[in-house]
């Protein structure tokens, strides 16, 4: 089910209820769509509702992304900040519209992110964590500038967080990822971390995890 009206493209899995429902959101990574990750919709339980968002920026020939990366001519590879800034503010207006638009329980929201997806999934939750319980990222790392400022000083007593990643992947250095336990940490946000040997990607073992931590946060 596709629905275009809100401002992200993004396909849909009504939860079975009546009551508001708990709501995962799935921002998937750089040059994918919100066909990627809805791979994961029929797997989790029917209580969710499961929104899958489309990036806004269309790549060619195919695929979309939350902000470019580029490389200068060392080959050091740099994102737009101030386009991963507007896609941060454009998901959190996504997320009241969601809310608003499928009676969702606004006190029950989850983002689920891959790569771009997941690095924004953390500039969300940490500029704006009153407005998400759990964050699931998926192969992403913390990037500090993206965030809003003054995040230090926000409340994260209710912020939850799963990570993990993937030790043998080349697209984002598994060091990188390792940074972000300790920086969470720091902030005092309840959160776990795992690595699987695979690459840029998710196995089953990984998905079972995640699962199991949803339903038991």
């Amino acid at each position: 089910m596709v629905i275009k009206e809100l401002s992200l493209t993004h396909k849909l899995k009504p939860a079975n209820s009546s009551e508001k429902a708990p709501v995962i959101i799935l921002l998937h990574g750089y040059g994918s769509d919100e066909n990627d990750l809805f791979s994961f919709a029929s797997e989790l339980p029917d209580k969710y509702l499961v929104v899958s968002a489309k990036a806004p920026m269309q790549m060619m020939p195919y695929g979309n992304a939350w902000y470019e990366i580029n490389f200068n001519a060392s080959g050091d590879k740099f994102t737009n900040d101030e386009q991963a800034v507007a896609s941060r503010e454009l998901i959190v207006k996504f997320i009241d519209e969601v809310i608003e638009s499928y009676y969702a329980d606004e006190n029950d929201v989850t983002l689920l992110g891959f790569s771009q997806g997941a690095i924004l999934s953390y500039a969300v939750a940490l500029s704006y964590p009153e407005k998400i319980k759990r964050v699931i990222a998926l192969s992403g790392y913390i990037q500090k500038s993206i965030y809003k400022e003054g995040y230090q000083n926000n409340n994260f007593d209710d912020l939850k967080i799963y990570a993990s990643h993937g030790s043998q992947d080349q697209v984002i250095p598994v060091e990188w990822a390792r940074k972000n336990k300790p920086f969470l940490d720091e902030l005092n946000i309840k959160n776990t971390y795992s690595e699987f040997p695979i690459g840029h990607g998710v196995n089953p073992q990984n998905f079972m995890e995640f699962k199991n931590w949803l339903l038991n946060n």
